[in-house]
């Protein structure tokens, strides 16, 4: 309803321009501050008082008696706040907000195919903690497309013919079991990390011949990739394919899920990439220098380098032609990376213009890494920490939290251990999504357990809370009625409506800038809402028209609230 009041508001005003001879290509609508009396504004006076020859509140006062609103539905009058045309909402648009349910939030198709890649980190081992920004960044970006009406396909981009897998195939079938230590943990990816940790250390400090022979076979396997060699890929296949599995599995827990693993020596192996190397090397910007071929592209410090002189392609060289294959099946391509590829990514845009692709359907979203406190967790010697200790700590300290509090409680029906497990795991994985999430990608984060698992502070927990607590009301109240918007009547029931109202118009910025940290805002917004509703507007107790309205705004609360965390993978409880 936000965006149909939205293209209304835009419509009348657009007319009431024409209508007073002032040019309607820029319209001014904004959100504006919360004491205005409106839903939307308009400031379009101030851009127009030096044409009109009068004071910006005349000019708007101007306007509004020239807007017709006869045949809208949502916009019911329309009024001026000095220099400002406000707009204000008809009983249609609340009434529509009071009756949302599942499909809240939710905006019809737009018909546009977007595919989204994200995390795709290098298979060499468990996923480590520094870049847990980007499955949970991508993850929130994918889904805030598909609520926008976009067709959305996930994928990750498997890093399997560089150098870093060339050695870890080679320790895989060097190295024996006796030769290694003990794995970190139960699971495949730290099973085989070892051989390629025993590998890199054995190149770092064995004697020269022994590296020399080493160096030998690790070269044979990037010309056998190179060359398309069935018998090499079989074998880089088994290593990649296993580490992959594990990381899906410790991946799966925050949950990130994809629709498709790319692998790029699909683009070696299918002549995509020999093809994109041609082409590059007919541009007026290629150069040899340096023993490799190279783009020389203005304004970039450094060149892109995309053929070594022994033949063999490049990372980049291969991203180009998985991003001309991204083009022929997507409407546009989203990547979701980290600050150290951002002078690859402007290099990669700027050639995959110059080899007449349409890059205005590429689009990036960069973020900062994540850091944590220093003493707050403990590291393993070389290691780092990864994502898993980071889940499994946070699940404890939720569990901790979840006991703690229910020990101050004098309550009769104590959760079952079930339960105290479950709201551990929601609550504990939510708060790291949660809190890395709900900050804009480009500023650095230094996770906190104290903030992230404030239960009264504007953390997951404390809008996990919300929801928790309407269908604690929805249960107890039974079925859910229609509900009256007019038996709706004090100010705090008529703000969380309003709230519950923006929620589309909320998706549909945030889908358009590509910043799903809005949609966490979001949620702090409407927890705020609902707790100040909460406080002042008895449900259950009330009786008749205004009970039935109540509860039916508690049940468009608790769907918008669960689609919101949706939106930003953070799971909504039924019970904390």
């Amino acid at each position: 309803m936000f965006i149909a009041f939205r293209e209304e508001v835009s419509a009348v005003l657009a007319d009431a321009l024409d209508d007073c001879g002032y040019p309607s290509d820029d319209l001014g609508i904004e959100v504006p501050p919360e004491e205005f009396d409106a839903v939307l504004a308009s400031s379009v006076a101030f851009r127009l008082a030096s044409e009109a020859g009068a004071p910006p509140p005349q000019v708007a006062g101007e306007l509004a008696d020239a807007v017709d609103l006869s045949e809208t539905i949502y916009v019911d009058s329309v009024a001026t706040q000095g220099p400002y045309v406000n707009f204000t909402p008809s009983k249609t648009y609340f009434a529509d907000a009071l009756a949302v349910r599942e499909e809240s939030g939710r905006l019809d198709s737009i018909g546009d195919s977007v595919v989204v890649e994200h995390t795709s980190a290098n298979p060499t081992g468990p996923v480590h903690v520094g870049r847990a920004r980007n499955p949970i960044v991508g993850d929130a970006v994918a889904n805030l497309l598909e609520y926008a009406g976009n067709d959305v396909d996930r994928h990750y981009y498997v890093n399997d013919a560089g150098r870093q897998m060339a050695v870890f195939t080679w320790a895989y079938e060097t190295f024996d079991e006796s030769d290694l230590p003990e794995p970190e943990r139960d699971r495949i990816e730290y099973d085989m990390v070892r051989y390629y940790r025993t590998g890199n250390e054995f190149l770092e400090s064995a004697d020269e011949t022994a590296v020399e022979a080493a160096e030998a076979e690790i070269e044979s396997i990037l010309q056998g990739l190179e060359a398309g060699d069935d018998d090499t890929y079989e074998r880089v296949g088994e290593v990649v394919d296993a580490v992959l599995g594990g990381m899906k599995e410790c991946l799966a827990r925050l949950p990130a899920a994809f629709d498709e693993f790319v692998k790029e020596t699909r683009f070696m192996k299918n002549g995509d990439t020999d093809d994109v190397v041609a082409r590059l090397k007919s541009l007026d910007e290629a150069v040899y220098e340096e023993d490799a071929w190279q783009l020389d592209l203005d304004g970039f410090e450094k060149n892109l380098v995309f053929l070594r002189s022994d033949g063999t392609s490049l990372y980049t060289t291969r991203d180009l032609a998985h991003h001309e294959w991204k083009f022929d099946n997507y409407d546009r391509a989203v990547t979701v990376l980290g600050e150290d590829h951002k002078l690859q990514a402007g290099q990669l845009k700027e050639t995959l213009g110059l080899l007449g692709n349409d890059t205005d359907q590429l689009e990036s979203v960069i973020y900062s890494y994540v850091n944590l406190p220093e003493g707050k967790m403990s590291t393993r010697a070389g290691t780092g920490i990864d994502l898993d200790d980071l889940l499994d700590e946070a699940i404890v300290r939720a569990r901790d939290e979840v006991e703690s509090r229910l020990d101050t409680r004098d309550r009769d029906d104590d959760l079952e251990e079930a339960d105290i497990e479950r709201i551990a795991r929601q609550v504990g994985i939510g708060a790291v999504r949660y809190d890395i999430v709900s900050k804009q990608p480009t500023k650095a984060i230094t996770f906190e357990w104290e903030r992230a698992l404030d239960f009264e502070a504007q953390s997951a927990p404390y809008v996990q809370y919300v929801h928790a607590r309407c269908c604690g009301i929805l249960d107890d109240a039974g079925e859910v009625p229609d509900g009256d918007v007019d038996a709706l009547t004090e100010p705090e029931a008529r703000d969380l409506l309003r709230e519950i109202a923006r929620f589309e118009g909320v998706i549909d910025e945030a889908a358009t800038d590509l910043q799903p940290h809005q949609i966490a805002t979001y949620t702090r917004d409407l927890a705020e809402a609902f707790n100040a509703f909460y406080r002042e507007c008895p449900v259950l107790s009330a009786e008749g028209e205004v009970r039935d309205a109540r509860v039916a705004l508690v049940a468009a609360a608790r769907h918008t609230m669960a689609n919101a965390l949706d939106i930003i993978g953070v799971e909504a409880p039924v019970s904390m």
